[in-house]
């Protein structure tokens, strides 16, 4: 019993200190000038742990004062974030990534003096390099059209008959174009319910600016007119489909009053 006892005691003690080594749990969200970001690739470059942004664009990861988060995305600028004792009291932090633009070496692809142009190029080949062309290609003159060729119907003798052992099913029935049909019709309801999640945030959005005012998003926080969804997109970490509905204005004031000085911060550096 003893044993035991002392056996929890340890385990207690140690929880605490596991939980302390692992730093805070810190959720975040990231965003770029699109929207979401999905299928981001975050790690803390101190301890080594790593993990995806979600289809909502939301991530999870334990971090402490000091540690620096690698946010990388095959579409973006890589991104390294230093975690400050704000971002650990909030328990929360919002990346927003730069687009990556891919310059190619210029290069200059020029044949027989033409211009890029087919009705100009085509008029400056030759008359008789064409006239060559077609004939090398559509010449069928010693093929012997009257010869039959057994290897067609010796391939189809040596196919395998299709049997049907199966009661009240049909042969005819193509299931690769039958799975094919499952799956093209799965991609198209998660994209249905994709677009109606963005009609219902959009919806959300116009009302929401019906209610407090443009004078109140575009004069007092300055928010820009182009990125108002995008400064929605920014505070939806803060549910405000949910403190809507509950009917409290004071509390969405008191949002956007607090977040849109680190959006306009964060817009300013693009």
């Amino acid at each position: 019993m003893e044993k035991k006892l002392l056996t929890i005691f340890l385990f207690v003690i140690t929880l605490p200190s596991l939980s302390q080594n692992n730093g805070t749990l810190i959720s975040s969200r990231i965003l770029d000038s699109l929207g979401i970001v999905k299928n981001a690739n975050i790690i803390n470059l101190n301890t080594n742990q790593g993990t995806f942004s979600s289809d909502a664009g939301r991530f999870q990861i334990y971090a402490k004062k000091g540690d620096t988060l690698r946010i990388s995305s095959i579409q973006h600028i890589t991104q390294r974030i230093k975690i400050t004792q704000q971002i650990i009291e909030n328990k929360a932090l919002i990346v927003i990534l730069k687009p990556n633009t891919y310059v190619l070496d210029a290069f200059e692809l020029k044949r027989h003096d033409l211009i890029g142009r087919l009705a100009v190029d085509v008029k400056s080949i030759p008359t008789e390099e064409k006239y060559a062309l077609l004939k090398s290609n559509m010449d069928f003159s010693n093929v012997d059209f009257s010869l039959k060729d057994h290897r067609i119907d010796a391939n189809d003798r040596a196919k395998s008959k299709v049997v049907n052992t199966v009661a009240n099913s049909y042969s005819g029935i193509d299931a690769a174009g039958l799975i094919g049909g499952l799956f093209s019709s799965k991609k198209f309801e998660k994209s249905r319910l994709l677009d109606a999640k963005l009609d219902r945030k959009r919806a959300l959005g116009n009302k929401i600016l019906l209610e407090l005012g443009e004078d109140f998003f575009f004069e007092k926080l300055k928010i820009p007119k182009e990125k108002y969804h995008h400064f929605l997109d920014y505070c939806d970490y803060l549910d405000l489909d949910k403190i809507y509905n509950e009917n409290k204005v004071l509390k969405l004031i008191e949002i956007f009053q607090k977040e849109s000085i680190p959006y306009l911060e964060i817009i300013k550096e693009e």
